[in-house]
């Protein structure tokens, strides 16, 4: 991204490979941090006198996603399950959210009544409390309705510590549930396609589950939610952090039959839609039957499955490449899962 007349494209906010380079080429080099260059879904902040007991952890999210509602939830729902999450995913138990607002002049107040009603709603699910906030208005025609940023603080129990760097050969990956569905729920929408069966939005907090997990299998490597880009950048970014190949069984991996039918018909890859209320957890083999019946009791976690397992770590100059991600097939064979190029589905969060 060097190059002086390059400009800022949609997909650089895809969750794949263009969002990878403008994150470690434009605001890494910027502005990077040691928390920031972890790269997970959230910072875990300690205390300047390293005192394990008072750490937090930190994340923060924009959503613009349009239509504002859609089967299974709205913007408001969507910014508080998706910071809720991604606070979750260090292990930390989300208490506080902040909420900023950037309104259009002219969006109708009863549209906002509602999604505001949505977001206490999923607050009050998640059990944690919006604690302050802000609101813009920008001029007719210079927004879209409604942006909503939301900022998500949590603390973290002593001994506590997950991250992708953490992922070892032979642990096992696995999916919460099902997977697509809130990707193929806004194409549905914005193209206004009808499927045989009803398709909606996963978006859904998944704070209890986590716990419940890491109370079954305490040795949990990490988590982390495939939103944009799907689960092939997610498992893409998690291969870079730990230095291992990771493989995934094409006929574990748990998908709906209408989602499957509706990525076919428009030639989208499922591995490489959106998801916003489904998480990926890697942990070690001898605990992934544990935390799979933990992630069954749950009331989001009925599809979840055990899809992979972390290869070998990979010595890049020894090798000539870097670590990869594999799918095997249903047929037999074996292919590079990639990170999402470009923008698939625009606007999906």
């Amino acid at each position: 991204m060097n190059a002086s007349n390059e400009q800022v494209m949609l997909g650089h906010g895809s969750g794949g490979s263009m969002m990878k380079r403008i994150i470690d080429e434009v605001f890494f080099d910027a502005y990077g941090s040691p928390e920031l260059a972890q790269g997970n879904d959230a910072a875990v902040l300690m205390p300047e006198d390293g005192n394990d007991g008072a750490r937090l952890a930190f994340s923060t999210d924009s959503f613009v996603v349009t239509p504002h509602f859609f089967p299974g939830g709205d913007i408001g729902r969507l910014a508080v399950c998706g910071t809720v999450n991604d606070v979750a995913t260090s292990g930390a138990v989300p208490k506080w959210l902040s909420l900023g607002m950037i309104l259009e002049e002219g969006f109708p107040m009863d549209d906002l009544r509602r999604i505001c009603a949505s977001i206490r709603e999923a607050a009050d699910e998640a059990g944690v409390r919006v604690v302050t906030g802000d609101t813009k208005v920008v001029n007719r025609g210079h927004g879209d309705g409604i942006f909503i940023n939301t900022s998500g603080v949590g603390e973290l129990a002593p001994g506590v510590n997950l991250g992708g760097q953490l992922c070892q050969p032979g642990d096992a990956v696995l999916v919460t549930g099902t997977l697509g569905d809130h990707g193929i729920t806004i194409m549905s929408c914005r193209e206004g396609l009808n499927f045989q069966a009803d398709v909606e939005s996963d978006a859904a907090p998944l704070n209890h589950l986590i716990a419940d997990v890491i109370e079954a299998a305490p040795s949990v490597r990490c988590f982390r939610d495939p939103t944009r880009g799907g689960i092939a950048s997610t498992l893409n970014e998690l291969a870079e952090q730990c230095g291992c190949d990771i493989t995934v069984s094409e006929g574990d991996v748990p998908v709906k039959p209408v989602v499957l039918g509706a990525c076919e018909m428009l030639g989208y890859d499922v591995m490489q839609v959106a998801n916003e209320g489904k998480m990926v957890c890697v942990v070690p083999r001898d605990e992934a039957a544990a935390a799979l019946r933990a992630m069954r009791g749950s009331e989001y976690g009925h599809d979840a499955a055990i899809i992979g397992e972390v290869g070998e770590m990979i010595d890049a100059a020894e090798a000539g490449r870097g670590p990869k991600v594999y799918l095997q097939t249903a047929f037999g064979s074996r292919r590079i899962l990639d990170m999402l190029v470009g923008e698939q589905l625009p606007r999906i969060c």
